[in-house]
């Protein structure tokens, strides 16, 4: 089916309105989206345009406990330069850094004098997911076990 999608789009010129709660599906078919959050537009464009909106990677930790207060966790890391837009969801901890991998070991550094030790990091390059979490205030994983 996606391959016929990208073929109508492509070789027909054809413009197909779809609808998914894929975002990496949304992000390989779609020249243009919207992202939808309870019913209204929060974001549109390309997806290149609006994942290059955030410039620099995705660092998010997995703390081996979850996190009641996060106020201490956003000013420990709101002091690493390059390190912004921090978000503290239960024992998860996102940020956006200039350079990710290069932040990595002060973020940890940082939680561990906090201590809220790291289970697990990951860096990512910005996806959709990204670009809903900035727009809609949550991810969009969040978002879907919010309807169950």
């Amino acid at each position: 089916m996606w391959e016929e999608i990208s073929r109508l789009t492509g070789e027909e010129g054809l413009t197909i309105l779809l609808t998914t709660h894929y975002l990496e599906e949304a992000d390989r078919l779609a020249a243009r989206l919207a992202v939808v959050d309870n019913g209204r537009v929060v974001v549109e464009g390309t997806p290149d345009s609006l994942k290059g909106e955030l410039h620099g990677d995705a660092v998010h930790v997995e703390l081996r406990e979850p996190v009641t207060d996060g106020l201490p966790l956003y000013e420990v890391l709101g002091r690493i330069p390059g390190v912004r837009e921090i978000t503290v969801d239960g024992r998860r901890v996102s940020a956006r850094a200039d350079d990710g991998a290069a932040a990595v070991p002060a973020v940890l550094a940082a939680l561990d004098q906090a201590g809220r030790p790291a289970a697990a990091v990951t860096v990512a390059r910005p996806s959709l997911d990204d670009v809903y979490l900035r727009h809609a205030g949550r991810s969009f994983a969040d978002a879907q076990g919010d309807r169950s």
